[in-house]
């Protein structure tokens, strides 16, 4: 068997009342919730994931503005590693009320309103990375480096 790691995109974005971006959807069975996440499809540059995840699933357009890791998980569900690259974006604006299956709604949450969803967080990483962002962990975009078109 060969293993497959699974490189995904996830985005922190946070309002100017201290609210995150968070999405409402279905996983295996379960309502979860989730930063804007998916996986970074073949010729896309990461950065250009992050954007369009954010899009699909929340109808929010958003500039990235840092860095904030990668974050390793092996989901108990399925097995899979999944290797999430995280990033802080802005928000410009709403342009879309259409939401990619799965997704049951985008909502903006305080920290408290998601520690108290803790049961229903699709994973750690949900609240890893929010308390990452909240502690100062930034890094500058330049530390992707992708192939120019």
């Amino acid at each position: 068997m060969t293993w497959t790691p699974h490189a995904t995109v996830a985005v922190i974005v946070e309002d100017d009342q201290g609210r995150f971006l968070l999405v409402e959807e279905l996983s295996h069975g379960q309502v979860v919730f989730n930063q804007p996440a998916g996986h970074v499809e073949e010729g896309e540059s990461i950065l250009d994931a992050a954007q369009r995840e954010t899009l699909e699933e929340t109808g929010w357009e958003v500039v990235p503005e840092h860095f904030l890791g990668v974050y390793t998980y092996k989901a108990p569900a399925n097995g899979v590693t999944y290797y999430r690259f995280c990033f802080s974006a802005k928000a410009l604006s709403r342009v879309t009320d259409e939401l990619d299956d799965g997704i049951i709604a985008a909502h903006w949450l305080t920290p408290g309103e998601i520690r108290s969803q803790a049961d229903k967080l699709r994973s750690p990483l949900v609240m890893q990375c929010i308390e990452d962002y909240r502690n100062g962990r930034r890094f500058p975009l330049d530390v992707i480096v992708e192939p120019q078109t």
